[in-house]
């Protein structure tokens, strides 16, 4: 898959079929677009190309709205784009500039001189330019105009898509991964660089990778802890992780530890990536550390029983 983070590097040979959208997530819903898009590009011997922007619109037209969380940062969507088999995923950057222009010069900059789109998967409800004021129906009547065929996803199938994106969103926010795993066709993940905490784990028997989260937008579930694979050099490890206060050891802030089964590196300053298989129990209290560490030893062998059944 190529990669192009601005219209000028992508060099377009008329046959670009293309399908654009945010794609939060790339979720089994998303998949089935995506493969007809495959699909489609095969048909004419053409191209596949997905389009999205970036940042998200949302972030620069409401720069102040702390509400807006992602189930993927842009660096997940490509990972996971390539893995599905694209041809070409163009990022364009998202400006309020950018917001501003028309549905005509979307087509003719974009679509046509930018991309050579021969032909589109889109949604029924799809809008583009300055207030959204293009649609599907804009290019079918100028269909002969721009010879751009259209090949329109049902309403149906966006309306799944969208209350599978709500779903998703909802079970990660309640602890439910493993539905919001099974929408989404794989595991829920994050990553991070490891920065120092105050190290209690390791005295306890138990170090903790703490996970600092850079984008402020990136959808964190509840608290509590979690059975989780964690990947890391080239390798991938089994663990659990908390996300959550630590309210045993009066932590100071919302963190995410990870404690690598069988790992004892000092990984400071490398960044690590979980998957979160499944949720094990909510975040508590202890009434000593004594507790919290037989509890901790309860969690590490749920966790492996746990990943013995997904094995």
């Amino acid at each position: 898959m190529k990669i192009y983070n601005k219209l000028s590097d992508f060099e377009p040979r008329g046959n670009a079929v293309v399908t654009t959208g945010t794609f939060d997530g790339i979720h089994v819903g998303h998949q089935k677009i995506i493969q007809r898009l495959i699909e489609k590009a095969k048909e004419i011997n053409g191209e596949s190309v997905l389009l999205t922007f970036w940042p998200h619109p949302r972030l620069i037209i409401s720069p102040n709205d702390d509400n807006l969380k992602l189930l993927t940062t842009i660096d997940e969507k490509t990972e996971i784009l390539e893995k599905l088999g694209i041809d070409h995923f163009v990022v364009l950057p998202f400006t309020r500039e950018f917001s501003e222009l028309s549905s005509e010069k979307y087509i003719e900059e974009i679509l046509l001189h930018g991309l050579g789109t021969k032909a589109m998967v889109i949604g029924y409800d799809h809008r583009f330019g300055k207030n959204r004021e293009g649609g599907i129906d804009y290019l079918r009547q100028h269909s002969e105009r721009f010879k751009i065929e259209i090949e329109e996803i049902s309403r149906q199938e966006l309306e799944n898509i969208t209350i599978s994106s709500t779903k998703i969103r909802n079970a990660i926010l309640t602890g439910d991964v493993k539905t919001a795993n099974e929408l989404l066709g794989r595991d829920y993940q994050f990553s991070g660089p490891v920065v120092k905490g105050r190290q209690l784990g390791r005295t306890i028997g138990f170090p903790t990778a703490n996970i600092q989260v850079q984008k402020k937008y990136k959808l964190i579930p509840k608290n509590g802890v979690y059975a989780t694979y964690v990947f890391l050099r080239n390798k991938r490890y089994q663990g659990i992780m908390n996300i959550g206060n630590r309210p045993t050891v009066e932590g100071l802030g919302r963190t995410q530890e990870v404690h690598i089964f069988d790992f004892s590196d000092d990984i400071y300053g490398e960044t690590i990536k979980v998957e979160i298989l499944e949720f094990i129990r909510e975040e508590t209290k202890f009434e000593n550390i004594g507790e919290l560490i037989k509890q901790i030893e309860i969690d590490c062998q749920l966790a492996k029983s746990i990943f013995s059944k997904n094995a």
